[in-house]
């Protein structure tokens, strides 16, 4: 209903205006609701990481050391909502839903004792004051690289935007106030610049000596060593983000080290997807040409097959030439597919993709059958990479029309049909 009613303002109203109202509505929403909730959290010690990738994988980082360390934790990011033990897999299609629900959500985390909450904030999500009313006591800026432009009307903008959720951190009277920001990022030395207490920087050479191999990564921190069961330079920076807060925060090296070396899969992100095959298989969110690329420089020496698709609706339409091109540059057989078309043609989505590829794509318009085909091109050297969706639940199509989807599960299901196709076929005279 008040979609209907959003579309309708839209057409009738002029754009100011239209956007004074929207936004005044999503301002007094997110006041509104923490003090119907009681600002819960006052009284607790809350970790915002923000950033464009590696926003989710830091906030599962973070989770996993304070758990280590003795904290009863919950968490809010893209891939799910967790209070102590209690774990569901987050289905709006969005990181920071609206109406309250992050400060009810804290109020939850806050009746059943635990003491620290992790939140990834989004661009998107702090435009619509969904961060307002949540007293922060630090803050991780993983990087920053070129999304939502249209939505935000320009880089410049979206950079601002991100600077925003940092200037939320200098309001806060938490008391430290922590900062830990990637040095290396241009924007990251802006946000050490803020007025807060604490300021911690990191760089990648922080982690050496440090290896990067196919399925893990091996740094140091501190005076440990420690391997994390994920592979690419990017979770080196990842585990070092985590890493930083953490050790601010009075947890030893050691504790650090052992969290991150004994994580489970983090969902949708660089997931592994064993099912009895012989050759690799992973499925990640990868929805950037940074992300892309760096995901694809995880595997330097392997044959790579690669499914990837593009996001419709006018969303970064400024990003599928260049995602087409680096896929042709990195993978030895890309197929391109489905992936959001909303009420745009998904043919035209693909079709832009390709004129900077040098090598002629396969296009396999039904994600399954995509994901089949991929699979069956695969061999003991291979590893095939399922990127741009990650843990998203749904397909988003034409009219509003969401059709349930779960990358993991599919290749699982589609592996096991293989080796089940494999073991019937006759053994050659």
């Amino acid at each position: 209903m008040f979609r209907i009613f959003k579309k309708l303002l839209r057409i009738i109203l002029p754009k100011s205006v239209f956007t004074f109202l929207i936004n005044s509505y999503h301002f007094f929403v997110a006041v509104g609701s923490a003090c119907w909730y009681g600002f819960p959290s006052n009284k607790m010690t809350v970790i915002a990481v923000t950033g464009t990738k590696g926003k989710s994988s830091v906030s599962e980082m973070v989770n996993a050391i304070l758990e280590e360390a003795g904290f009863r934790t919950a968490l809010a990011n893209t891939i799910r909502f967790k209070i102590d033990t209690n774990s569901s897999p987050n289905l709006f299609k969005m990181t920071m839903p609206g109406r309250g629900y992050l400060q009810k959500f804290i109020s939850k985390a806050k009746k059943a004792d635990c003491t620290h909450v992790v939140l990834e904030i989004t661009s998107e999500g702090a435009r619509q004051f969904r961060h307002i009313g949540i007293s922060l006591d630090a803050l991780i800026f993983t990087n920053i690289a070129p999304e939502h432009i249209e939505s935000h009307g320009s880089f410049d903008a979206y950079k601002k935007a991100k600077l925003k959720i940092g200037k939320a951190l200098v309001t806060s009277k938490k008391r430290p106030r922590i900062m830990v920001a990637n040095a290396e990022d241009e924007l990251g030395k802006k946000f050490l610049a803020l007025n807060v207490d604490t300021k911690i920087p990191f760089i990648l050479k922080d982690a050496e000596p440090y290896q990067t191999y196919d399925d893990k990564i091996s740094m140091t921190f501190g005076d440990v060593t420690f391997t994390v069961p994920f592979p690419g330079a990017f979770t080196v920076r990842n585990a070092l983000a985590s890493a930083s807060l953490a050790r601010t925060l009075g947890i030893e090296p050691k504790i650090i080290g052992r969290a991150l070396q004994h994580m489970e899969p983090i969902r949708g992100r660089a997931e592994s997807i064993d099912a009895g095959q012989s050759f690799r298989v992973l499925v990640d969110y990868a929805h950037t040409p940074d992300s892309l690329k760096a995901l694809y420089e995880a595997f330097p020496k392997t044959r790579k097959v690669c499914v990837l698709g593009n996001t419709g609706g006018g969303r970064d339409t400024w990003k599928r030439k260049e995602m087409g091109a680096i896929a042709d540059s990195y993978c030895d057989k890309v197929i391109l597919t489905n992936e959001d078309p909303y009420d745009e043609n998904p043919e035209t989505i693909i079709a832009e993709m390709i004129p900077d590829m040098k090598h002629p794509p396969t296009i396999i318009m039904d994600r399954r059958k995509a994901i089949q085909a991929a699979l069956r091109e695969a061999t003991e050297e291979s590893v095939v990479l399922i990127t741009g969706k990650g843990t998203d639940p749904f397909i988003m199509e034409e009219g509003g029309k969401k059709t349930p989807w779960n990358d993991a599960e599919v290749a699982r299901e589609e592996i096991l049909t293989l080796i089940q196709t494999k073991k019937a076929e006759p053994l050659a005279k």
